[in-house]
């Protein structure tokens, strides 16, 4: 992503007292990604035209920032990220309608020693496995069955305090742990998550674990540190879940202009006496994809999802994703992806209620019949 600087010249240079070292640096950015999209089936069988997919976006999810670091010597900088989420077709804000939803933190980095980061942030398993699956390239048209295992980056995580290592010999690792906030109950909506990766070359591996608690006592809905993947009829009946686990392994290949990856996540929602259902919801998703670079500018993709869900009830859904990006310049692109879900078996709904499985591709929250198919043409510029 490009991001156009705008540079504070050290105290020193102004003769202020302070050590020659001490340079501060801003960086003003940003994200428009809107489209006009088609769904089948969006609510019940009714059909949608529509402009834009909020600030959840397709390729990305639209979205100005700030963030900025200070040279603090031998190697140490004190830095900041303030990330404001939006929906461009109307101006409204993203993320629960938070100021700064998608991130908002403080940290000091260290060349030797890695980072440690305070505030609202992205989650070990983005950090480290995202980048290397097709919601990196495609967005969320190729993203898991209502995104029950985060695949497509549906929630942030509160009150974290995050660690990164450096780089070494394409090792990295990443641990967090969110602060629950209840006085007398520690574990209460707390949250913790790890996550390792490696690169050499072409092969990129990653795998990672997080694990977000509910409130404790008489719950009716999800209340955590996590924001929660609560977007679509898919798992919407689980929000009352003790604990939400998510485990998550990943690898990507390049050779020549053909990039392959392949994935695999178990995502669990047990449950305890105070959820409305009584048995383990776990959500199993194998994925795949093939992407081409048919020339500087074209880059085509091709993946297939499959999620298994059992426990408490049992579904299948299989979905076939296909993605074209055309890049006009280094900062604008336009686009065409579609996706086809179609699901069988059984779940609940927001009342309880065991119902037949609904389609709802990715995090968009549209929920149909037993299939779905959306098309996206869009648009996205980055400055």
């Amino acid at each position: 992503m490009k991001s156009r600087a705008l540079t504070l010249a050290a105290l020193a240079s102004f003769g202020i007292a302070g050590a020659a070292h001490a340079q501060s640096s801003v960086s003003l950015y940003g994200v428009i990604d809107t489209s006009i999209t088609y769904v089948s089936h969006a609510d019940g069988s009714n059909n949608l035209w529509a402009l834009g997919n909020s600030s959840a976006g397709n390729l990305s999810g639209s979205r100005w920032g700030v963030k900025g670091s200070e040279d603090l010597g031998s190697g140490l900088k004190a830095i900041f990220q303030l990330e404001n989420g939006f929906n461009p077709s109307t101006g409204g804000l993203g993320q629960g309608s938070r100021m700064f939803g998608r991130q908002a933190f403080v940290g000091l980095a260290s060349d030797r020693f890695g980072t440690v980061t305070l505030g609202r942030q992205y989650d070990p398993l983005i950090d480290l496995v995202q980048g290397i699956t097709e919601d990196n390239y495609f967005g969320s048209v190729f993203a898991t069955a209502g995104d029950v295992d985060n695949y497509d980056n549906s929630f942030r995580v509160n009150n974290a305090v995050k660690y990164t290592s450096p780089v070494y010999r394409g090792l990295q690792v990443e641990t967090m742990y969110s602060f629950g906030g209840v006085a007398g109950s520690t574990g209460s909506e707390q949250s913790y998550s790890a996550a390792v990766s490696y690169t050499n070359g072409p092969l990129a591996v990653a795998g990672g674990y997080f694990y977000a608690a509910n409130s404790a006592g008489d719950r009716s809905t999800w209340t955590s540190t996590s924001d929660g993947t609560f977007d679509g009829a898919i798992n919407n009946g689980y929000q009352t879940a003790h604990s939400l686990q998510i485990a998550r392994i990943a690898a990507q290949y390049t050779v020549g202009s053909f990039n392959l990856g392949l994935g695999y996540s178990n995502a669990q929602y047990a449950a305890d006496a105070d959820s409305a259902f009584n048995t383990t919801q776990k959500y199993n998703t194998a994925q795949g994809f093939v992407n081409y670079q048919l020339n500087p500018a074209l880059l085509l993709g091709v993946g297939y999802s499959y999620t298994h869900a059992s426990g408490d009830t049992s579904a299948n859904y299989h979905q076939i994703s296909l993605g074209g990006d055309y890049n006009l310049s280094k900062r604008t692109d336009i686009y065409l992806t579609a996706a086809y879900q179609h699901a069988s078996g059984n779940t609940r709904d927001e009342d309880g209620n065991v119902v037949a499985a609904q389609a709802s591709i990715g995090s968009y929250g549209y929920n149909g019949t037993g299939s779905q198919t959306m098309v996206n043409l869009g648009l996205r510029h980055r400055f």
